[in-house]
């Protein structure tokens, strides 16, 4: 038998995945150890749905989402994971790379550092917050400004010169 049901068990073929919640879960996680993370998503977003309040089911659609490039998505999975649960330190750490995809370091370095506070050994966590705050801190020209030909570099505008 396929990922998806052809029959909603009715006969009504409604495309819904067969078993119930535990076994998209189950199925969904497969797919994402696979390497399938966007048809880990349908399976979990569907489980999701079911189980709204399951932080297990939440967490791996959120890897799902973040392994598809679904990083809105999964900032949004994350998030909700680690506000039911503030001490979940890989909610923290997911929030925060996630964040990074989207161009918001400094959300960013934010539950980075609470993911490396609450797990000061994992250097996963340590690697992802030094990335951040380093991106942060060229933002913020802390290595000197930029010379031509650099990455990023701007021009000075052309107009009169100063006396």
């Amino acid at each position: 038998m396929g990922q998806l049901e052809h029959e909603d068990g009715n006969g009504n073929g409604g495309g819904v995945p067969g078993g119930g919640v535990y076994d998209w879960y189950r199925r969904g996680v497969r797919l994402l150890e696979e390497k399938h993370p966007a048809a880990a998503v349908q399976l979990l977003a569907r489980a999701a749905e079911a189980e709204p309040g399951s932080g297990s089911i939440r967490e791996a659609l959120a890897r799902a989402q973040f392994d598809a490039g679904q990083y809105g998505q999964a900032l949004a999975s994350f998030r909700a994971v680690a506000e039911a649960d503030p001490s979940d330190d890989y909610a923290q750490f997911g929030w925060g790379v996630s964040a990074a995809r989207l161009g918001d370091f400094e959300t960013s370095a934010e539950h980075l550092a609470l993911a490396v506070a609450m797990q000061p050994g994992n250097r996963h966590y340590q690697a992802a917050l030094r990335q951040t705050r380093a991106t942060l801190a060229a933002r913020a020209g802390a290595y000197g400004p930029l010379l031509p030909g650099a990455p990023g570099y701007l021009a000075p505008p052309e107009g009169p010169a100063a006396p």
